[in-house]
C-alpha cells in the first residue's frame, strides 16, 4: 500500500532505508525544496523517462510496502521521476575546518592570484555544475527552483575567480545550522576545493555548524568530511539548541586568496 504524506512535516526519515531513496516527491518549487531539505533529504531527479522507469522498477516494491513514503497530494501515479535521498550515515564537514591541502595552500600564497565571492553568480555556478554531467540530475525544473530559492535568500554560492574568469564554485541550501552542499565544479585544479573551504569559512562566521556533503567519497574525506549517524543529523535539523546562522553566509564582497587584493570579479 502506497503511503502518501500531504507534507514533508509528517515524514520521519529516521526509519527509511539507508541505501534507497528516502521519499519520492515531485514538488521542486522553492517552498517544496526548502521543506524537503528541512526534513533531512535532498532531491535527485531522473534526467529522462528511461531513468524514471528504472527508478520505478527498482523501488516500486518498497513504495508499495510503505517503506519509502511519497510526499504530495495523492493520486494514482507515484512521482518516481524525483527521488529524495537521506543517506545513513551522513557525510558532514565542520565548516571552519574544511581543508584545501598544504600543497594548494602554498601555491595560493606564493603564485596564484585567485579571489572568491559569495552569491555573485549563483545561476552561473549552477550551470557550470550541471554542464557535461552524466546523469544530469540538475534538471531544468530543479535549477529553476534552486535559483528562485537563492533569490529568496536560502540558497548560496561561492565563486572562485582568476582574472575575471569563473574557474570554480560550489552551491547549497541553508537550513538553520546546516548548509547542504548540492554540487561544485572546477576549471582549474583545486578551484572546487577552494570554493568549499571558503564557503565553510563564511558559513562558520555566520554561525553555521555543519556542511552536509550529501554523498560520501574519498574527495569528501580529503576535505575533512566524516560520517554522522542520520538520526544525529536529523536531530540537529530539528534542534533549537544554539544560535541559528545569521541571514546568508557572509557579505557578498570579494577577497583575494594570495595575500594580495584579488582581480575584479566582473
Amino acid at each position: 500500500m502506497v503511503v502518501w504524506h500531504g507534507t514533508w512535516s509528517s515524514v520521519d526519515l529516521s526509519a527509511v532505508p539507508a541505501d534507497a531513496p528516502a521519499a519520492f516527491c515531485a514538488d521542486l518549487s522553492p517552498a517544496g525544496l526548502l521543506a524537503g531539505y528541512r526534513a533531512g533529504a535532498y532531491p535527485m531527479p531522473a534526467e529522462d523517462e528511461y531513468a524514471r522507469y528504472l527508478s520505478e522498477a527498482r523501488f516500486e516494491d518498497l513504495v508499495a510496502s510503505g517503506d519509502i513514503p511519497v510526499v504530495g497530494a495523492g493520486g494514482d501515479e507515484v512521482p518516481y521521476e524525483v527521488a529524495w535521498w537521506s543517506p545513513d550515515p551522513r557525510p558532514v564537514i565542520a565548516p571552519a575546518t574544511a581543508r584545501i591541502g598544504r600543497r594548494l595552500g602554498r601555491t595560493l600564497r606564493n603564485r596564484l592570484r585567485w579571489s572568491t565571492t559569495v552569491d555573485v553568480a549563483f545561476d552561473q555556478v549552477v550551470d557550470e555544475c550541471r554542464a557535461d554531467r552524466v546523469p544530469r540530475w540538475l534538471t531544468d525544473p530543479l535549477k529553476e527552483g534552486l535559483c528562485e530559492l537563492h533569490r529568496e535568500g536560502s540558497a548560496h554560492s561561492v565563486e572562485v575567480w582568476e582574472d575575471g574568469e569563473l574557474i570554480g564554485g560550489a552551491f547549497g541550501v541553508r537550513v538553520g545550522p546546516v548548509l547542504s552542499l548540492d554540487s561544485m565544479f572546477h576549471r582549474r585544479p583545486g578551484a572546487a576545493r577552494v570554493a568549499i573551504a571558503d564557503l565553510g569559512a563564511r558559513f562558520a562566521e555566520a554561525g553555521g555548524q555543519l556542511l552536509d556533503a550529501q554523498w560520501d567519497s574519498p574527495a569528501v574525506r580529503s576535505l575533512g568530511g566524516s560520517p554522522m549517524p542520520r538520526v544525529w543529523y536529523l536531530e540537529l535539523l530539528r534542534s533549537d539548541r544554539g544560535a541559528p546562522p545569521r541571514e546568508g553566509t557572509r557579505a557578498a564582497g570579494e577577497r583575494g586568496l594570495s595575500g594580495e587584493p584579488g582581480p575584479p570579479a566582473g
